[in-house]
This record gives C-alpha cells, structure tokens and sequence, in this order.
C-alpha cells in the first residue's frame, strides 16, 4: 500500500509534465523526449516514433513507464503492448492508478484467462478510453472474435442498452464483410454513419449497390458521404462538377476513387479548379488530372501553390511543372521537404538531369529507402567496379523498371560467369540493403 501511495505521488509530478499539445512552445523538447522513449523503451523504429509523437508528446517518462509495468503486471506481452500502444498512443497519458488500472481490474475480474483479456485488448486499445459502455463495449469485441475463430459464421445479437444501435450496425456490417481492423473502431468512435436504423441500412444498401468493396477503408468512406449527405444535396454536389465540365458517369467513377470529394464545399472544388490552372493547365488537362487524381481536389490551394513554386525554385520550368502534374497528379500535393529531399538525391548526387525527372514524375512517389536508395547503390557499385564504363544509365530502367527488370538488367546479367558469382552476391547484398557501398 505504502509503494502505491509513493507512485501516486511521483505520478502527480510526472503529470505535470505531459504536453497533449506537440506544437506548443515546449513542443520539440517534448517531441524529441518523446522519440527518444519510444525507441529505447519498446524498439520502435525513429520513423514510427516520430510519426506518434505528432499524436502525444512527454517530457519525462515517469507515467509512461507506469502505463507500460500495469499492462506487464496484467499480461500483456512486449509485443502487444506495442500494438497497443502504436495504434492508441495517449494511453501512454492515462493515469495509470486511478484510471486505468481499475478498468483493467473490472475486466480481469470477468475473464476466463488473462490471455482472453491481452488478445482482446490488444485489438481494440482504444476502449480503455471508455468508461460506462467499456464493459458493453469488451464483450461485444470478445464475441465478434470468438465467432469468428469458429468455421462457421455465427449470429450475433446486439445487447440492449444505449449501444444497442451502433452494435447493431456493426454487426451488420460484419455481416457484408467488413474485417475486424476496420470494424473495431467503429465502436469507439462517435461517427454517425453508423448510428440510426431506416437511414443507415438505405445508405448501406446504396454503397453496395455502387460496387464498393466491404474489405476496404473506402466502403465506410463511402457510407459515410452517401449516409451524411440527403438526395438534394447529394444533387447539388453534382451539379457543381457539372458546371465544371465533368459528365456525370465521370463524376460517379471519381466517386469510387475519393468518396469524400462530394462533401467539399463548391467554393473548394471551384476554387482549386482555378489554381490547377495556375499550374499551366488548360481547362481539359484539369480535368483529366482530376479524373484521374480527384484527390487534388481536396489539396489545400497553398500546398498545390507551395507544389508549384517548390518546383520552379528547384529549377523546373512551368512547362515542366505542367507535364509533371500531368503525368503524376499527386505530386502537387507532397510536402516540400519531400521533393527537395529526392531531387536532391537523384539530381545532384546521382547526376540524372532535372529533365529526366520531368518524364518521369513518378520517381518523387517512391521510397527513398526500399527502392531509390538500393538500387541506386547497385548503380553505383557496378560503375566503381568500371562495369558500366558509359554515361549513367537512363533513370527508367534505374528507378521506374520493376525489381525483376532492374535485377535482370544489372545484377542477374553476370550469372553467366562462374566467376562472378561473389559478385552477384555482393550486388544482391546491396541492392537488399544489407551491404553499404
């Protein structure tokens, strides 16, 4: 008793040092920290830790390091626990005497086994964020996965109560299809299309009808818009890609593309129309790029302005800008940082001229790491060794060829000597990422 009397007062200092707001003046010290924890205390890798640290940012890990001994206490393993805590970051913030240590208790108190509680858990973190339906909300999650472990598809009932309409819909949507990972977090979360009766099963039934896939993300996407939006308005979202020169068979395939660009205002869609123009469009090339990328739609217009003037500062002219919006619309809306981070490499340090970049755009779509990176040092390697005694090979069959082409082309091509099997082997090393040239 006495030990946890001391917790809760190291708690109470260590609370003072949670910052929820990573963008506030104390932000990057916080940020860093952050970073930093996650890497040394449960193996994430820099990229993910940065990337959660944009969700919740600590100074010290004096609650942290409570959070993650309760959840060891009661079960739950190194690998779960990251699970956990990569999908529901903020309960590195919870108090871990006061509020989530008796939720799990409660929980643990009706449970077969602790396994039953850590699997269930571990697949919905987020209902540790609920307080009265936590229960409702756990045993519905145990049955769905239980039912589901059984050969056969079993009937489940919604129980009654407050959650009776959303488990209801939930259920239904397991019914189409709709995987645990997608279907989990409905439960937990306050979004409307899957509340109501009459209005979701009409909605449900539409987005069937359109073709949607229920394995998707895009299927509740598209529930979502056709449940939130009445026949006028749905309508009206129409009429104003009409009055833009999109027929309407194009409008409902950019539909099944982006289900949200019919929720955007008619000063959005109009507006950003405009400012692809601004990029050396022509009205027809707008809509072209937009059937085929109606993302861009929902691009703020000062990212595609920022797009463009990132481009031309980098040396692009306008009409090199204009072709590659063309050919790859979703460059306009990478970040800025990105751009000049791959141009950068296959410009100044591989030597492929701007122009080669501007035929082929979508070179700023792949991973620096996975594909650029490694075969780029295959590349290099080859010409180190005076085997590629030419100017640089053409930037589509370095970096826009598959991976079998690539191999075949400058690595496999060597198998043909018996002499050169060390040396397709230290090439597959590279291009593998396991040997640094």
């Amino acid at each position: 008793m006495y030990s946890l009397i001391l917790r809760g007062r190291r708690l109470q200092k260590c609370r003072l040092s949670l910052n929820l707001t990573p963008f506030s003046s104390a932000a990057r010290k916080g940020q860093n920290f952050t970073v930093s924890y996650l890497v040394d205390s449960l193996g994430f890798t820099p990229k993910l830790a940065e990337s959660i640290s944009k969700k919740v940012s600590f100074n010290n890990k004096c609650n942290p390091d409570s959070v993650l001994n309760l959840l060891r206490t009661h079960g739950f393993t190194d690998s779960q626990i990251s699970t956990i805590i990569t999908d529901y970051p903020l309960l590195l913030t919870l108090d871990a005497d006061k509020s989530l240590a008796p939720k799990l208790q409660a929980l643990h108190s009706k449970v077969s086994s602790a396994s039953e509680l850590t699997e269930t858990i571990s697949k919905v973190p987020k209902i540790l964020s609920k307080d009265r339906s936590l229960s409702v909300y756990y045993d519905f999650v145990k049955e769905v996965m239980e039912a589901d472990k059984s050969s056969k598809l079993e009937t489940l009932s919604p129980q009654r109560g407050k959650q009776e309409n959303k488990i209801r819909n939930v259920l239904a949507l397991r019914g189409i299809g709709v995987p645990q990972r997608l279907l989990f977090p409905l439960l937990i979360s306050e979004c409307p299309h899957i509340c109501g009766k009459e209005t979701f099963q009409e909605s449900l039934k539409k987005v069937l009808e359109m073709g949607f896939d229920p394995t998707t993300p895009k299927f509740l996407e598209a529930l979502r818009v056709v449940k939130g939006l009445n026949k006028e308005a749905m309508e009206e979202k129409v009429n104003v890609y009409k009055r833009l020169g999109f027929a309407v068979e194009d409008i409902w395939v950019m539909f099944k593309k982006f289900p949200t660009f019919l929720t955007l205002s008619e000063r959005k869609i109009t507006l950003n129309f405009e400012t692809m123009r601004k990029c050396g469009l022509l009205e027809d090339e707008v809509r072209l790029v937009v059937k085929r990328f109606p993302q861009c739609i929902g691009v703020s217009e000062k990212n595609i302005l920022n797009s463009v003037e990132t481009f031309i500062g980098l040396g692009f002219s306008r009409e090199d800008v204009a072709m590659m919006v063309k050919r790859l619309p979703p460059c306009i809306g990478y970040s800025v940082e990105t751009v000049k981070k791959k141009i950068e490499f296959v410009v100044k340090e591989m030597g492929w001229p701007l122009k080669a970049v501007a035929s082929y755009p979508q070179v700023l779509g792949y991973s620096m790491e996975k594909r650029m990176v490694p075969r780029c040092n295959v590349i290099k390697a080859l010409i180190a060794k005076g085997l590629i005694k030419s100017e640089l090979p053409p930037v589509s069959t370095v970096l826009v060829c598959t991976d079998q082409d690539f191999l075949k082309r400058y690595v496999r091509k060597h198998d043909d000597d018996d002499d050169d099997e060390e040396l397709v082997a230290e090439l597959m090393g590279i291009f593998a990422g396991e040997t640094r040239t």
